[in-house]
């Protein structure tokens, strides 16, 4: 059985604005206090592993070092079959040292070409505690690949990607749908049933979204 989370304050360990509000959202439903890697000034580790699994964890086990608290960290990615796998893991650095995901995505339409736009999001929850302890969730969600892209919501490849049973792309969709039916919302589904006992929100306590803003 997996280890429950009974602590009341979690780092978020992440430096990108959109994961950080996204899983800020989705812990709405319980009374924990979360802050960004950003807002508490911790560093960006290098992610050397070659899955998003250890990708996560390292990123989890890197901020529950150095700031003693358990901590959660997302890697997550854009897989095209007809590119074989690519971008995966490497989709932030598509998007180069600037972060530009107009770049990244103009390459995975000029990389397609004609071949099949089947594509998947993956994203995999860490949550890392001091004491080395872990638990790895996984997340997926289907769907095909449009240009140009459409839509200013989400980030990274959100307005090229149409989920499945869609018609709009991620960039166009509600946040509050986007948040219900994307990948990290599966993952986040799986680690809710697994580690956090229920907790109502509202009252003393409640969620506070920290380092939002970097």
């Amino acid at each position: 059985m997996a280890r429950r989370f009974s602590e009341g304050r979690l780092v978020i360990a992440s430096h990108n604005p959109g994961k950080v509000t996204e899983i800020a959202a989705l812990l709405a439903t319980h009374r924990v206090a979360v802050q960004g890697a950003a807002e508490l000034g911790l560093p960006e580790p290098e992610e050397t592993g070659a899955t998003f699994e250890a990708n996560a964890a390292l990123k989890a086990h890197a901020a529950a070092k150095a700031t003693g608290l358990p901590a959660l960290a997302d890697d997550s990615g854009l897989i095209v079959p007809a590119l074989g796998g690519a971008p995966g893991i490497y989709s932030a650095r598509w998007a180069g040292p600037a972060k530009d995901f107009s770049i990244a995505m103009a390459r995975v339409n000029r990389e397609l070409g004609g071949k099949d736009r089947a594509a998947a999001f993956v994203s995999v929850l860490a949550l890392a505690w001091p004491d080395r302890d872990e638990a790895l969730f996984r997340g997926e969600v289907a769907g095909t690949l449009t240009w140009p892209p459409r839509g200013d919501n989400g980030f990274g490849y959100d307005p090229m990607f149409i989920p499945k049973g869609y018609a709009q792309t991620f960039g166009e969709l509600p946040s509050e749908t986007k948040y219900r039916i994307d990948h990290r919302a599966d993952a986040f589904r799986k680690l809710v049933a697994a580690i956090f006992p229920l907790r109502p929100s509202g009252g003393e306590g409640g969620t506070r979204a920290g380092g939002v803003g970097g």
